[in-house]
């Protein structure tokens, strides 16, 4: 199963088109000599050799969006990836060693940008991290997944994401006179495409400067399109629908205008979601078509933020109907990235992240890493959510459930000897016994 563990288009772009250079090859497990422990302070039970900085800054934004403080030990885990030129790689087994510039991650910086704005009092590492993006920007104005590599749509959305966060105009931001809007438009399918086709991104243009929609690419870059970053807030509202590129007559136009992009990403994609029954599916090469949980939370994330939750809203539902074992039955447990996703994802659509299919989603994501410093008290809340047992909730709150129950039942117990049994009349419900509840069955989710 495909997790938000990382932007997996990027080995499917170079496939689809044809490409050459591998930047991305850091994004294939099969690449890994050995799994790695995974270290104190960091979220999720897999090896973090690919995705542990990705994994830990999608963590810390969907908790500091839902107002839970994390612990020192998962921001500082965070803080000590950082290499000293500003970027961070995907992961640092040991961080007393120098950083080598050229696995140096563009998709790792740029997330981890976005969390330590959302956390706060992080200037001195935002501002090199931005630095870091800044310098290693290519001279059309994207970005590559490691630095020196052709540009692809995925690593620029997410570098103008970070550059939102940190206050950097991205129309401003600019290398050989391409800012990074410029950019992420090469991207972008216009006027040229079938109809149908318009308005997606691809991941790359193939040797021959064709562009093929690519799922995720265009929902990842719907965000930046918008202007967005994570956490993105909640919309609200009804409005017209998004419209594709305007293309008269004739107009064989290749990309379309930054001012029409964000609309004409969101009619793609919600064209694409209404098509598919309100989620994307997967076209990476070699992957068994299904659902694609990663880039329908995205493509919510993006219609969202461009001003379109009408469009977004059935796709959220379909999320909260169908993605929580997506996080929650990882092959190490919780994916702390598709949970955390999910989280953000439910955020930017207003639903109830304590509720989600019934699930608590918030207390999901916080036992998949370390005891945070504070939590808001609707993180110990749903009863509902007691009996699953992959339902996140911690062993503490269960405990404490049951003590609660107890101590109640004995007080029950108590009253009812004083009052005497004709007090309960001829027909009463049976007394619960001290510390029991209903039993529940357990719905089992497949991968």
């Amino acid at each position: 199963m495909l997790t938000a563990a990382r932007p997996v288009a990027a080995v499917a772009g170079l496939l689809l088109a044809g490409v050459t250079a591998t930047p991305a090859l850091a994004d294939t497990p099969s690449a890994s000599p050995a799994p790695v422990a995974v270290p104190a302070g960091l979220y999720g039970k897999g090896d973090p050799t690919y995705d542990g900085v990705w994994r830990q800054s999608l963590a810390l934004l969907a908790l500091a969006s839902n107002k839970v403080v994390p612990a020192d030990s998962a921001v500082g885990w965070l803080t000590g990836q950082q290499c000293a030129d500003g970027g961070w790689p995907s992961f640092r087994a040991d961080t007393a060693a120098a950083c080598d510039p050229a696995t140096e991650d563009s998709n790792a910086t740029a997330v981890a940008v976005q969390a330590l704005v959302q956390l706060g009092n992080h200037q001195d590492a935002v501002g090199k991290g931005v630095q870091w993006l800044k310098g290693n920007q290519n001279a059309d104005g994207t970005w590559s997944y490691n630095p020196g590599a052709p540009g692809d749509a995925n690593s620029t959305g997410l570098a103008v994401n970070a550059l939102v966060a940190a206050g950097s105009d991205p129309a401003t931001t600019a290398a050989s006179g391409k800012s990074a809007y410029d950019g992420l438009a090469t991207f972008q399918l216009g006027c040229a495409a079938p109809t149908d086709q318009r308005g997606a991104f691809a991941y790359q243009p193939a040797p021959d400067g064709s562009l093929a929609p690519n799922t995720l690419a265009s929902a990842q870059a719907a965000l930046a399109a918008a202007g967005g970053r994570l956490p993105v807030p909640a919309g609200s509202g009804t409005g017209p629908a998004p419209k594709p590129p305007a293309c008269p007559d004739g107009s064989t136009a290749a990309t379309v205008p930054h001012a029409d992009a964000a609309a004409a990403a969101s009619a793609y994609l919600a064209a694409q979601l209404a098509t598919n029954g309100q989620h994307l599916v997967q076209n990476t090469p070699g992957a068994t078509p299904g659902p694609d949980y990663n880039a329908t939370s995205w493509s919510v994330l993006g219609l969202v933020r461009a001003g379109y939750p009408e469009q977004a809203a059935p796709a959220a539902q379909w999320l909260t109907d169908n993605g929580y074992g997506w996080a929650a039955e990882g092959k190490n447990g919780t994916d702390a990235a598709a949970a955390a996703t999910l989280l953000l994802m439910s955020g930017a659509a207003k639903l109830d992240p304590y509720s989600f299919g019934g699930h608590n989603l918030v207390q999901l994501l916080i036992d998949a890493g370390p005891a945070p410093a504070s939590v808001p008290s609707a993180t110990k809340a749903p009863a509902a959510d007691v009996a699953p047992s992959d339902s996140g909730i911690s062993t503490g709150w269960l405990i404490g459930v049951g003590l609660l129950i107890g101590i109640g039942g004995g007080l029950l117990l108590s009253l009812s000897r004083r009052r005497g049994a004709r007090a309960l009349g001829p027909h009463h419900p049976p007394v619960q016994r001290p510390g029991e509840r209903p039993t529940e069955d357990k719905g089992e989710q497949s991968e």
